[in-house]
């Protein structure tokens, strides 16, 4: 086959080159390019670019920069700061799969080849002859959750060759291959912002605006936050308040007030219950036989535990999930992942909505 491997410069997207390599495939490997919101260029990037060479090098394989600046900034980041800017929470990792590298990176090149490879740990499953977007053998590396808003026909194109090999053996075929980025540590930035801080990006583009924190135990003002738009649902760290721990559980967008409470365990940092609406299935409607309620697992946020759920159809593309156990940070903007209960199968994804007005 015909691949194009996207690749990072990290060691996911280089071994993932590596094992297409071996199973005698032609390829031809990219890098997406995005540039600083300035227009200027990354440091970090050309680092990456570097990277890449050296595999391409290695491997005696064509590698091309392909430059999406202007589509990524666009529709990507500035999603991201209207959604922060409305007093939600966004979810650009999730935009970047479903816009740049699966999106516009297809109308620009991946169109020309058989598939489209990329170092994601996740799994294409075949099954009654559908493509299903299949969890990773390693929990922990799992990034559906990232690829949830992806559609049937970007899954069809996509290869993904580490969703079957634990994090751990992945790094040890690069050691073992003497890759270049072997020990380079895995990026931890958003999608390709890279080294960019979050907080300078959003205060260039918002500016800030000094309100209350309250707790909102007893109504007491406890400090000063720089505007609501740098704080999450069920963020901890970055309040500056004594005698913690303290979680956001609240944002009143219209006073710039941001609500907090105090302890690890408080039943307000918990719920039970998440309110999808847009609702994307990937291959198929589970609902489209005319039932209305289904037991599915779920999850809220990047991490390994999935929850398990009753799934309501309470409209077209809306739905409510009631969790069986309580769930910290259900984040207004953010999106509820739906698995299948074997945890197996991403079926789809929605997004949070606040089901009340705020305060």
């Amino acid at each position: 086959m015909k691949i194009a491997v996207l690749l990072s410069g990290g060691v996911d997207s280089a071994v993932a080159t590596h094992l297409l390599y071996e199973q005698g495939h032609e390829l031809h490997l990219f890098y997406i390019r995005i540039g600083m919101d300035n227009g200027e260029g990354d440091c970090s990037a050309e680092e990456d670019i570097e990277m890449c060479r050296l595999i391409a090098y290695q491997y005696n394989l064509p590698f091309e920069v392909i430059s999406l600046h202007d589509e990524y900034w666009e529709h990507v980041m500035q999603y991201s700061l209207d959604t922060v800017e409305a007093g939600l929470t966004p979810h650009p990792d999730m935009m970047c799969n479903k816009i740049i590298k699966f999106g516009f990176f297809e109308q620009r090149k991946g169109h020309e080849f058989d598939k489209t490879a990329t170092g994601h740990y996740a799994r294409v499953l075949e099954k009654d002859g559908k493509y299903w977007l299949g969890t990773a053998v390693d929990p922990v590396k799992d990034q559906t959750d990232f690829l949830a808003q992806i559609s049937y026909d970007q899954l069809s194109h996509i290869l993904f060759p580490l969703g079957s090999l634990p994090k751990a053996e992945v790094r040890e075929i690069a050691k073992s291959l003497n890759l270049p980025n072997a020990f380079r540590k895995d990026s931890q930035g958003i999608c390709f912002l890279g080294k960019i801080n979050y907080n300078d990006f959003i205060r260039r583009h918002l500016g800030e605006n000094e309100g209350d924190i309250i707790d909102i135990a007893t109504g007491k003002v406890l400090g000063k936050h720089k505007g609501f738009w740098f704080h999450t649902i069920g963020q901890r760290k970055g309040l500056g308040l004594s005698g913690g721990p303290w979680f956001v559980v609240r944002k009143d967008v219209k006073n710039n007030i941001i609500y907090v409470s105090n302890g690890y365990d408080t039943p307000l940092q918990y719920g039970k219950r998440l309110h999808l609406s847009e609702m994307h299935w990937i291959t198929e409607n589970p609902f489209a036989d005319g039932s209305t309620e289904l037991e599915v697992k779920f999850k809220n946020r990047h991490n390994p535990q999935f929850h398990k759920a009753i799934m309501k159809r309470i409209g077209e593309h809306e739905f409510i999930v009631e969790s069986e156990d309580p769930i910290q940070g259900i984040a207004p903007g953010q999106y509820g992942i739906i698995y299948t209960l074997d945890e197996q199968i991403c079926l789809g994804s929605g997004v949070i909505i606040a089901e009340q007005p705020q305060m």
